[in-house]
């Protein structure tokens, strides 16, 4: 199976952006977070344009339904 890059659907904070590249990389959706917090720094081009765009063209991530244990 292949990996997918996906928004997270779970762990979002705006758009779930940051916590998908982390799932992808399977790191802390922190470090990501600080690095896109640090790219806004310089004027905020650097981090922000690259956001929009993820979030416009990486789809969010499937919900899967587990079934309820009783």
């Amino acid at each position: 199976m292949t990996k997918r890059l996906y928004r997270s659907a779970q762990d979002r904070k705006i758009a779930g952006v940051c916590a998908g590249i982390a799932e992808y990389f399977n790191i802390d959706p922190t470090i990501i977070r600080v690095i896109a917090v640090l790219l806004l720094l310089p004027g905020g081009l650097p981090g922000f344009l690259p956001y929009i765009i993820l979030w416009i063209v990486v789809p969010t991530a499937p919900v899967t339904t587990q079934p309820r244990s009783e």
